[in-house]
């Protein structure tokens, strides 16, 4: 028996609350809050929460190092053009900076969302949904084929969600815990709560990261966790010897422990003694010795620099198995050459490539659906078969891509291919460039060479007589 869009809603709405805690613990290790593992009950006892709020973040700097090179400048067609409308389309949804955090969360908690929809007489919009505000169900043993999404979220005392299927966008809100019921919150009156879907497709797209054959999509800091929680720690070990052992301690050996009379006030009389506080000694910093035998003994200072290298290990550890150089971790750079750097960074060059790929599938996804949004079926299928463009995932310096430019340029390779390469250079500047060359070419055909530089001005122009006496 099929479901009924409301039961489907509640399956979803069941299965996206159960993935919020993983989503959230993913969140907060970017955020740096994490708790104090791998440490001992009597040190949790002796320090008292005084490391609650310490982390030595290294779950920010993996993605961020990642998400930094992944930067969609443009979308090309079936035929290689660049497609304008949809690069318009991109920049109207302000595409070209909520694409960054959209990565960036999918780097961290393994997935984000994108919504693409068309209200009537209005432009079509781009969203980025939250991993715990969307979630996107497949057709079984189609792993590509969307059946259903859902897209719920909060607003004071109600709670709303939609369900998108490839017919009808059902849109529903509840109070509390209470059932749902056709949403009439928000909405114009007399609009009804249930619309048809012209798209005919599930407009919600998920953006996975490190997807494969069988799981479900990973976060970048899968294996970063287990040795920042251990880095968290050795700091705390280390920052509490620091207290007693960093520097060397004293010993007063052969003499009885310090002591004073205890009077009574009443009376005047010595009715006891008690231990002299040692706390009175290392304020005043002053001890006397009465008997001859006493002597005094040294501890040397503990050697901290143990924890660092045990640190220090860790760090390399997170380097090698997130192919994020060990530039961006440790921050030391002396006397490398430029072809050192490059190697350094060709492992996470590597990663940016393999993830513009898996990424570059579903942007085009979502660029299928704004051209299908607009009316426009066969720059849709274009689009699908199409490509992503990127920026180039290497930073190098100007130098080093003067120089490729100029050699590619000697084998023939055409100026738009080679402004292509350009880093940061998009469609809109390559075809305004193009229209500058042409213009040049225009005016040096039609016998107009000051058209390329500007009328001189009279003063400007050269004396008749200096020119004679010149010649």
């Amino acid at each position: 028996m099929a479901e009924t869009p409301l039961q489907t809603t509640r399956r979803l709405r069941a299965k996206l609350e159960r993935r919020r805690a993983e989503v959230r613990k993913w969140s907060d290790a970017y955020e740096g809050r994490r708790p104090l593992l791998f440490a001992s009950p009597e040190f949790r006892a002796q320090t008292r929460g005084l490391f609650k709020d310490f982390a030595d973040n290294w779950c920010a700097t993996v993605p961020d190092a990642t998400v930094e090179r992944l930067m969609p400048i443009g979308f090309r067609l079936e035929d290689g053009t660049i497609d304008a409308a949809a690069w318009r389309a991109w920049r109207q949804s302000e595409c070209d900076v909520e694409v960054g955090l959209a990565l960036l969360d999918a780097l961290i908690t393994g997935r984000a969302y994108a919504l693409v929809w068309r209200e009537n007489g209005t432009d079509t919009a781009i969203t980025f949904e939250h991993a715990a505000n969307a979630v996107v169900e497949y057709v079984p043993g189609l792993r590509r084929v969307r059946s259903a999404g859902l897209k719920a979220w909060r607003d004071g005392k109600y709670e709303f969600a939609t369900l998108f299927t490839p017919d009808v966008v059902y849109r529903w809100q509840r109070v509390g815990r209470g059932d749902w019921t056709g949403r009439t919150v928000g909405l114009p009156r007399g609009e009804p709560s249930h619309v048809k879907n012209h798209l005919g497709v599930v407009p919600l797209v998920e953006l996975p990261n490190r997807s494969r054959l069988h799981g479900k999509p990973k976060s970048e800091l899968v294996t970063v966790l287990p040795l920042q929680d251990a880095v968290n720690t050795l700091w705390a070990h280390m920052l509490t010897a620091s207290d007693y052992l960093a520097l060397p301690a004293r010993a007063v050996l052969g003499m009885d422990r310090p002591v004073r009379e205890i009077v009574d006030p009443e009376t005047g009389e010595v009715v006891g003694e008690e231990d002299e506080p040692i706390s009175k000694f290392r304020s005043d910093r002053l001890l006397w010795l009465e008997k001859e035998t006493a002597r005094i003994a040294e501890f040397s200072a503990a050697d901290l620099g143990q924890y660092l290298r045990i640190i220090d290990a860790a760090v390399e550890h997170i380097a090698s198995q997130t192919r994020t150089p060990a530039t961006y971790l440790t921050g030391q750079l002396t006397n490398v050459s430029a072809d050192a750097l490059a190697a350094s960074e060709a492992g996470l060059v590597a990663k940016v490539t393999e993830r513009q790929r898996h990424f570059g599938a579903a942007l085009r996804e979502i660029m299928r659906l704004e051209a299908l949004a607009a009316g426009e079926t066969d720059r849709a299928a274009s689009l699908a078969l199409g490509s992503v463009v990127w920026r180039d995932p290497q930073f190098r310096s100007d130098s080093q891509y003067s120089d490729a430019l100029v050699k590619l340029k000697a084998i023939g390779v055409p100026d738009e291919a080679l402004w292509e390469r350009i880093p940061g250079v998009t469609p809109d500047e390559i075809t305004r460039w193009k229209r500058m060359r042409d213009d040049q070419a225009s005016a040096i055909l039609g016998g107009d060479p000051a058209g390329l530089f500007g009328v001189k001005d009279d003063d400007d122009q050269a004396d008749p007589d200096d020119s004679a006496e010149a010649v």
